[in-house]
């Protein structure tokens, strides 16, 4: 099964990347890793309430390619979203992945 014709959308995944500071520290900054094929959908009332009882607010499930190098902690951003990935998911046979997100809206928008 090919889910390539349902990914309707591009986005892009930015990660967060730790550098030595040359002081002993660390220097931490979003970096832009690949642009993936997406479809973004808002998940189920069911999925929604599973979110919260963990203490997580689940606003949007987006679907990518099985080898999609997308993490928990990564940013996915297009359309003029940014969604924070909360957790990745996998179904038994690698059809696609799953990524669980939260929707940051920007303050003053």
């Amino acid at each position: 099964m090919d889910i390539t014709h349902l990914l309707n959308r591009v986005l892009e995944v930015w990660r967060t990347v730790r550098t030595p500071d040359g002081g002993g520290g660390w220097d931490t900054a979003l970096v832009r890793q690949a642009d993936v094929p997406a479809k973004v959908d808002q998940p189920s009332a069911s999925e929604r309430m599973l979110a919260q009882q963990a203490g997580a607010e689940h606003t949007h499930s987006v679907y990518l390619l099985p080898a999609a190098d997308v993490r928990r902690g990564d940013e996915l951003r297009g359309a003029g979203q940014i969604l924070r990935v909360l957790s990745v998911v996998e179904p038994s046979a690698p059809v696609y992945r799953r990524a669980e997100c939260q929707l940051i809206e920007r303050e003053g928008a």
